[in-house]
Protein backbone atom coordinates (compact mmCIF):
# COMPACT_ATOMS: atom_id res chain seq x y z
CA UNK A 1 0.00 0.00 0.00
CA UNK A 2 1.32 3.33 -0.95
CA UNK A 3 1.87 5.83 2.32
CA UNK A 4 1.61 9.86 1.92
CA UNK A 5 3.71 11.25 4.66
CA UNK A 6 2.57 15.03 4.58
CA UNK A 7 2.72 17.99 6.79
CA UNK A 8 1.13 21.52 5.92
CA UNK A 9 2.37 25.18 6.85
CA UNK A 10 0.58 28.39 6.30
CA UNK A 11 2.92 30.65 4.30
CA UNK A 12 4.00 34.75 5.31
CA UNK A 13 2.57 36.69 2.42
CA UNK A 14 5.47 39.07 2.63
CA UNK A 15 8.48 37.05 2.90
CA UNK A 16 6.82 34.88 -0.17
CA UNK A 17 6.27 38.27 -2.32
CA UNK A 18 9.92 38.88 -1.36
CA UNK A 19 11.57 35.12 -2.51
CA UNK A 20 12.49 34.07 -5.91
CA UNK A 21 10.32 31.48 -7.18
CA UNK A 22 10.39 28.99 -10.36
CA UNK A 23 7.88 29.02 -12.38
CA UNK A 24 4.64 27.44 -11.42
CA UNK A 25 2.50 24.80 -12.90
CA UNK A 26 -1.15 25.85 -12.87
CA UNK A 27 -3.69 23.13 -11.05
CA UNK A 28 -7.10 22.73 -11.93
CA UNK A 29 -8.65 19.60 -9.20
CA UNK A 30 -11.75 18.52 -8.25
CA UNK A 31 -13.22 15.81 -5.89
CA UNK A 32 -15.20 12.84 -7.75
CA UNK A 33 -16.06 11.74 -3.83
CA UNK A 34 -14.73 12.85 -0.47
CA UNK A 35 -15.86 12.07 2.91
CA UNK A 36 -14.07 11.58 6.34
CA UNK A 37 -12.77 7.96 5.34
CA UNK A 38 -11.90 8.16 1.73
CA UNK A 39 -11.29 11.12 -1.59
CA UNK A 40 -10.79 10.51 -5.00
CA UNK A 41 -9.74 13.62 -6.79
CA UNK A 42 -8.53 14.00 -10.42
CA UNK A 43 -5.66 17.05 -11.20
CA UNK A 44 -5.52 18.36 -14.34
CA UNK A 45 -2.42 20.60 -15.69
CA UNK A 46 -1.34 22.05 -18.60
CA UNK A 47 -0.23 18.50 -20.21
CA UNK A 48 -0.76 15.95 -17.77
CA UNK A 49 -3.87 14.84 -15.51
CA UNK A 50 -3.80 12.34 -12.45
CA UNK A 51 -6.59 10.31 -10.69
CA UNK A 52 -6.06 10.23 -6.90
CA UNK A 53 -7.44 8.29 -4.34
CA UNK A 54 -6.34 8.89 -0.60
CA UNK A 55 -7.79 7.17 2.68
CA UNK A 56 -8.45 9.36 5.89
CA UNK A 57 -5.35 10.53 8.17
CA UNK A 58 -3.66 8.81 10.88
CA UNK A 59 -1.27 11.13 12.29
CA UNK A 60 0.92 12.85 9.25
CA UNK A 61 0.46 9.82 7.32
CA UNK A 62 -2.46 8.38 4.76
CA UNK A 63 -2.75 5.79 2.20
CA UNK A 64 -2.28 7.21 -1.03
CA UNK A 65 -2.89 5.92 -4.61
CA UNK A 66 -2.11 8.35 -7.86
CA UNK A 67 -2.35 7.06 -11.41
CA UNK A 68 -1.59 9.47 -14.60
CA UNK A 69 -4.35 9.53 -16.75
CA UNK A 70 -4.93 11.11 -20.26
CA UNK A 71 -4.99 15.03 -19.88
CA UNK A 72 -7.79 14.98 -21.78
CA UNK A 73 -9.62 12.42 -19.94
CA UNK A 74 -9.12 14.25 -16.82
CA UNK A 75 -10.56 17.19 -18.04
CA UNK A 76 -13.67 15.13 -19.41
CA UNK A 77 -13.64 13.83 -15.67
CA UNK A 78 -13.43 17.19 -13.92
CA UNK A 79 -15.93 18.87 -16.06
CA UNK A 80 -18.78 15.89 -16.04
CA UNK A 81 -17.65 14.45 -12.41
CA UNK A 82 -16.59 16.59 -9.89
CA UNK A 83 -18.85 17.63 -7.42
CA UNK A 84 -16.71 20.13 -6.31
CA UNK A 85 -13.47 22.25 -7.69
CA UNK A 86 -10.06 24.60 -7.27
CA UNK A 87 -7.88 25.92 -8.71
CA UNK A 88 -4.28 26.65 -7.94
CA UNK A 89 -0.74 27.81 -9.18
CA UNK A 90 2.38 25.81 -7.30
CA UNK A 91 6.25 25.86 -7.15
CA UNK A 92 7.83 23.41 -6.26
CA UNK A 93 10.70 24.69 -4.09
CA UNK A 94 13.89 22.69 -2.91
CA UNK A 95 14.77 24.17 0.75
CA UNK A 96 17.40 22.38 2.70
CA UNK A 97 17.50 19.50 0.72
CA UNK A 98 14.08 18.78 0.88
CA UNK A 99 11.19 19.53 -1.48
CA UNK A 100 8.44 22.26 -0.20
CA UNK A 101 5.56 22.47 -2.61
CA UNK A 102 3.95 25.49 -2.18
CA UNK A 103 0.44 26.26 -3.14
CA UNK A 104 -0.99 29.94 -3.93
CA UNK A 105 -4.85 29.37 -4.05
CA UNK A 106 -7.30 31.11 -6.95
CA UNK A 107 -10.90 32.06 -6.92
CA UNK A 108 -12.86 31.76 -3.68
CA UNK A 109 -9.50 30.48 -2.54
CA UNK A 110 -7.52 33.63 -3.13
CA UNK A 111 -5.16 34.90 -0.60
CA UNK A 112 -4.25 31.25 0.93
CA UNK A 113 -1.05 30.54 0.96
CA UNK A 114 0.07 26.62 1.68
CA UNK A 115 3.06 25.20 2.14
CA UNK A 116 3.84 21.09 1.95
CA UNK A 117 6.43 18.65 2.64
CA UNK A 118 6.62 15.02 2.50
CA UNK A 119 8.46 13.10 4.52
CA UNK A 120 9.77 9.45 4.74
CA UNK A 121 8.63 8.65 8.14
CA UNK A 122 6.82 10.79 11.15
CA UNK A 123 9.69 11.44 13.13
CA UNK A 124 11.73 12.61 9.95
CA UNK A 125 13.60 15.94 11.35
CA UNK A 126 13.70 18.82 8.30
CA UNK A 127 14.40 22.54 8.73
CA UNK A 128 11.80 25.04 7.97
CA UNK A 129 11.65 27.83 5.47
CA UNK A 130 11.84 31.51 6.77
CA UNK A 131 8.68 32.06 4.85
CA UNK A 132 6.73 29.16 6.55
CA UNK A 133 4.14 30.01 9.39
CA UNK A 134 1.79 28.18 11.64
CA UNK A 135 1.55 24.51 11.15
CA UNK A 136 -1.86 23.00 10.10
CA UNK A 137 -1.27 19.47 9.37
CA UNK A 138 -4.25 18.39 11.30
CA UNK A 139 -6.77 21.12 10.22
CA UNK A 140 -9.07 19.64 8.24
CA UNK A 141 -10.19 23.32 6.75
CA UNK A 142 -6.89 22.74 5.30
CA UNK A 143 -7.72 20.21 3.05
CA UNK A 144 -8.30 20.69 -0.66
CA UNK A 145 -11.62 18.88 -0.87
CA UNK A 146 -12.65 21.07 2.46
CA UNK A 147 -11.64 23.78 0.55
CA UNK A 148 -13.44 22.85 -2.79
CA UNK A 149 -16.59 23.03 -0.56
CA UNK A 150 -16.29 25.73 1.74
CA UNK A 151 -13.69 28.37 0.47
CA UNK A 152 -11.39 30.65 2.38
CA UNK A 153 -13.07 33.68 1.39
CA UNK A 154 -16.26 32.47 3.40
CA UNK A 155 -13.92 31.73 6.59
Amino acid sequence: MAIEIERKFLVDHEKWQQLAKPEAIHFRQGYIFSDEKKTIRIRVTDTEAYITIKGSSAGFSRSEFEYTIPAADGVQLLDNFAASELEKYRFNINYADKLWEVDEFLGDNQGLLMAEIELDSEDEKFELPPWVTTEVTGDKRYYNSFLSVNPFKNW
